[in-house]
This record gives structure tokens, sequence and C-alpha cells, in this order.
């Protein structure tokens, strides 16, 4: 299984669709709890699903079920909280939630999991990557940067 993960901050349009035509995914995964912000940019839910699919013939699927709680992400952006605990209650959050379960692999399989952070290190994608890696079996995960 080949899983990718990227982010659309820090990258121009050309950038961002380049990165995942190279790759070859097959289908891009939101894990963000909001995909319709103003802040998104070209990467907003239905102008994305438009881009993905004209110019890299790229399928998309929104799971907020990988995202986190409104509560879980306010405490660590807004409120400036540490990342061990965001980590911490994320990955507890996916366990209660029993994602391993309740996504299907072929959803995950050649597809990219994307968020906003530019970079995977302090971003829940990596972790959804690392979390059903140990569920399923350790599987190759890429980061587009």
């Amino acid at each position: 299984m080949k899983v990718y993960t990227i982010g659309f901050t820090q990258k121009s349009a050309e950038k961002f669709f380049d990165l995942l035509r190279q790759a070859d995914v097959k289908r891009v995964v939101d894990v963000r709890l909001n995909n319709s912000g103003q802040l998104a940019g070209f990467s907003k839910k239905d102008d994305l699903v438009f881009f993905l699919k004209e110019l890299c013939g790229i399928d998309y699927i929104h799971v907020p079920e990988l995202a986190p709680t409104k509560e879980i992400l306010d405490a660590y952006k807004k409120h400036k909280g540490s990342w061990e605990v965001y980590e911490e209650e994320f990955m507890s959050l996916m366990e209660k939630r029993r994602i391993d379960e309740a996504i299907a692999r072929d959803i995950v399989d050649q597809g990219c999991l994307l968020c906003s952070e530019h970079k995977p290190h302090h971003c829940h994608r990596r972790l959804v990557a690392e979390y059903l890696a140990q569920k399923w079996g350790q599987f190759d995960t890429r980061h587009l940067i």
C-alpha cells in the first residue's frame, strides 16, 4: 500500500497539482475539518474537485472522520497548546472512532491525505498515516512538499 500526504499552504496551485500528478496519486483524501474556508484558496472543496479532475484526472473524497475535532484543533492552534497534547488527543480520537475499521483501505491506497499544514511534522495527516500503518501493517508513506 502506498500513501501520500500534502498540505496546500506555501504552495502555488501549479506546484500543488504538479506534485500530485508526478506522484501518480489516484485520489485526494481531504482530512480537513473545514474544507471550504476562505483561506483555502484553490483548495476550497468545489474548486478542488474541479481542478483535480480537469488538471490531473484525480478523484476527491472528503473524510472528516480523519480530522481532529474543533475543540482539539482550537486548543492547539488558537490557544497555543502543546504539540504533544494535541498528538495524544488526536491519536485517542482516532482510536475512539476506530478509523482503521471505519475507513476502507482502497480509499487510502494510492491516495493523498490533504490538509493545510505545509510540512507534515506537526500535522494530523502524518498522524493519520502513522496510525493506519500501525493498525494495517506498514505501508509506504511519502510526504509531498
